[in-house]
């Protein structure tokens, strides 16, 4: 390949007044200089800026060290640690009006954007060959779908009712793509990105010029390549987390030098899948070693814990109410929950919720995971005990869990005990990306 580094656009905030400071001088299109705090609000379909109105504006910066503040960035949308904060950018910032209101975002060089990705992601201080590693797979992640030849897919819900069993089948997974406006969000749903705010590191800036425009293909084309943060000892295939397509580089590994003994490996199998999350099987994530997890968690995901096995009690009163106010459906009293499908690693694909009123079938994983927590499950790799059951409603529900995210690619904190045991990062991507092959797509 012998193309040169691509521009992209990443949606940063989205709200009906924005405001930002311009640290330097930049100039519209029109040639119009600003400078210092600036305050954007809708009106109408139109963006008011002082006293004038746009139908988008873009901001280029005159100064290559100019950069641009935005003020009160919403952080972990949705998650359990979510917050505001100042965030500082390099690169232009373009405005837009977007579903009545106003969205900032930042067009900045692929290099540029993933020295922040790394920094946001995990640590600056992590290993070399761990930000090498995650400077090749979050560069393939984002470059894959600017490929000519990929056909984009929008968010994809599939609900079908079977009025005779009176069930739902309510299967719903979200498309990396479903930003229509720009390339990438700035939050976990794609790559968490918070511009320069993270401070970097030379390290960091090393990493990614060793491995500046290197890529994962396969069979000629750029991967897919994805990661989470914990996979729980085995990793999971796509096409049980998102769309119906099988990509043979993300298929289950488990997260080890060898395969743990005592386990039979078909984890899609509910008695293999109960014995392997009630365990917790040798693995490179199955680690406390704090200075392998400061390498890979920031301080806020470091307020939890317990990621590589896990549990959550629910009460009957608190279990019918979550489920009640985060599906929009009322079960009743819950009766059971039943996996009926699980992938590769033993996360549940489909789930079947019985309740006094309602029946329902709900999948993919990240669904699942939205329902039965107030921001996002940990993963759907879980096993269920009822307790204190009483003319047959319990009284509590314990999910006992293994990983934390979707599983599928590479395990960040699998990936950084690799690194500190002294496995180079061709090597680490090598374990997680079966038949993958490293390539450079730009000098």
């Amino acid at each position: 390949m012998n193309q040169s580094e691509p521009i992209i656009q990443v949606g940063i905030l989205s709200s009906e007044k924005i405001e930002f400071i311009l640290n330097g001088t930049f100039v519209d299109k029109n040639g119009n200089s600003f400078t210092g705090r600036q305050i954007a609000q809708i009106q109408g379909n139109s963006i008011l800026l002082n006293s004038n109105l746009y139908d988008e504006i873009i901001f280029e910066s005159v100064s290559e060290n100019a950069s641009f503040d935005l003020i009160d960035v919403v952080i972990g949308i949705n998650f359990h640690w979510e917050r505001k904060e100042n965030q500082r950018f390099k690169g232009a910032l373009k405005l837009i009006v977007e579903n009545g209101q106003l969205t900032a975002i930042n067009r900045i060089g692929v290099e540029d954007y993933l020295t922040s990705v790394i920094s946001s992601e995990m640590s600056a201080t992590a290993s070399d060959e761990l930000l090498k590693a995650h400077a090749v797979i979050s560069r393939s992640w984002l470059l894959y779908p600017l490929q000519e030849q990929r056909t984009k897919s929008k968010e994809q819900r599939h609900e079908i009712v079977n009025s005779q069993l009176s069930t739902v089948n309510y299967i719903k997974w979200y498309e990396r793509d479903a930003h229509t406006h720009f390339d990438v969000c700035a939050d976990d749903h794609c790559q968490r990105y918070q511009g320069i705010t993270r401070a970097s590191t030379q390290t960091v800036e090393t990493a990614i010029e060793a491995t500046r425009g290197e890529v994962l293909m396969y069979d000629g084309s750029i991967c897919d390549a994805r990661f989470s943060k914990c996979c729980g000892g085995a990793s999971e295939t796509f096409e049980n987390c998102w769309a119906p397509v099988h990509h043979p580089y993300l298929v289950k590994v488990f997260d080890s030098a060898k395969m743990p003994e005592g386990f039979e490996t078909n984890l899609t199998n509910e008695q293999n899948a109960q014995k392997w999350i009630r365990l917790a099987p040798d693995a490179f994530c199955n680690t406390s070693d704090k200075k392998v997890l400061a390498q890979v968690l920031n301080n806020y995901d470091q307020e939890t814990i317990d990621f590589y096995r896990w549990k959550v009690e629910y009460s009957q009163t608190e279990i019918a109410e979550l489920l009640h106010r985060r599906s929009g459906i009322d079960f009743g009293q819950i009766i059971d929950l039943i996996p009926l499908k699980r992938g590769e690693s033993g996360r549940i694909i489909e789930l079947k919720i019985v309740g006094t009123l309602q029946t329902v079938v709900v999948g993919k994983e990240l669904e699942i995971r939205k329902w039965l927590s107030n921001s996002h499950l940990y993963s759907s790799a879980f096993v269920v005990d009822k307790h204190e059951i009483a003319d047959g409603i319990p009284q509590k529900f314990v999910l006992s869990g293994a990983g934390w995210g979707h599983g599928v690619g590479l395990c960040q904190i699998g990936a950084a005990m690799m690194g500190e045991k002294g496995y180079k990062y061709e090597e680490i991507l090598k374990h997680y990306f079966k038949g993958a092959k490293l390539e450079k797509m730009y000098p």
